[in-house]
């Protein structure tokens, strides 16, 4: 290793499993002092343990890093300032941000919850946000500081049956582009992945709506059948990001699976109908056909009932 994050110090969220146990110990291998921060929970939230964090912080310092476990509920704005003072009390600094917690409750919108919409927003949207928020007041301090944010294609481009957890995904991407305009000039930058794995969150998901979601037109990338997407692959550009190679990559969203990272565009003009003053709808039911919505395909269209 050629260490090149040698001398930063890192808070990964959600560290205890998965992409973000595969992220702590990358950024520990460049050289990282690593806060290994994750409540042990169940993919629905529930429950605690310091076990996930531990095992991770052991495996660390085993390949002879350094990393330091943390078991704070970061989706609380008193959880998210105490990581990162936890980070300042165990090592004096603080130079990388990645936040990787997140739960999932799908239920399709008829039939979800209250409490599993605002469970599911408050770990993942309120989450990212309360260790950015106290991490960004140190980084306009000392003028330098990394943040990745973990959204989604569900947030982009929509999921059956995950209302709750694509608003949130959708909700990091916008924060992270409007972090990277508010923390920029003061030379730290934010940037957003959409990871594809095989970890237990995809493996929870039922069969039914793996069908169900196949079924659906798609208008993402097809992953090439022979792909192994482990939760490792994604580690390796989260590192890139973090360092100081990657000093001038602000605002940006990739998409990174396997041996795949894709930047992803921003939201594009893609036709526009004109006039001077506003449009009639006789005018809409004749033009909108014909040069605004031709071709678009109904992303779940009607079927007959069963």
């Amino acid at each position: 290793m050629a260490n090149y994050l040698d001398g930063k110090v890192a808070i990964v969220t959600g560290a205890g499993r998965g992409i973000g146990a595969g992220v702590a110990k990358q950024l520990a291998a460049e050289g990282a002092k690593v806060i290994v921060n994750d409540i042990g929970a169940a993919l629905d939230g529930e429950g605690t343990s310091s076990t996930p964090a531990e095992q991770v912080v052991e495996e660390i310092k085993a390949a002879g890093g350094d990393a330091t476990p943390n078991y704070t509920d970061i989706s609380t704005m008193e959880g998210g300032e105490s990581i990162v003072k936890s980070a300042l009390d165990n090592y004096d600094k603080l130079d990388i941000v990645v936040t990787v917690a997140g739960i999932l409750r799908d239920r399709m919108i008829f039939n979800m919850t209250e409490e599993e919409w605002d469970d599911v927003i408050r770990v993942h949207l309120k989450g990212t946000f309360t260790v950015c928020k106290y991490a960004s007041i140190l980084y306009r301090q000392q003028r330098s500081g990394r943040i990745i944010t973990f959204a989604s294609e569900s947030g982009l481009f929509g999921n059956t049956g995950q209302g709750n957890y694509a608003a949130a995904k959708s909700g990091i991407a916008g924060f992270t582009k409007v972090a990277a305009k508010d923390l920029g000039r003061y030379g730290v930058t934010a940037n957003s992945i959409c990871p594809r794995a095989n970890t237990r969150m995809t493996q929870s998901v039922p069969d039914s709506a793996r069908q169900l979601r196949a079924d659906r037109p798609q208008d993402r990338e097809a992953t090439p059948p022979t792909t192994q997407m482990e939760p490792e692959d994604v580690a390796p550009f989260v590192a890139y990001l973090a360092s100081d190679q990657a000093a001038s990559i602000n605002g940006q969203t990739f998409l990174v699976y396997g041996g795949a990272i894709t930047k992803l565009s921003l939201p594009r003009r893609v036709r526009t109908i004109f006039k001077q003053g506003r449009w009639d709808m006789e005018e809409l039911r004749e033009l909108a056909p014909q040069h605004l919505t031709q071709g678009l395909v109904n992303p779940s269209p009607p079927q007959a009932p069963k």
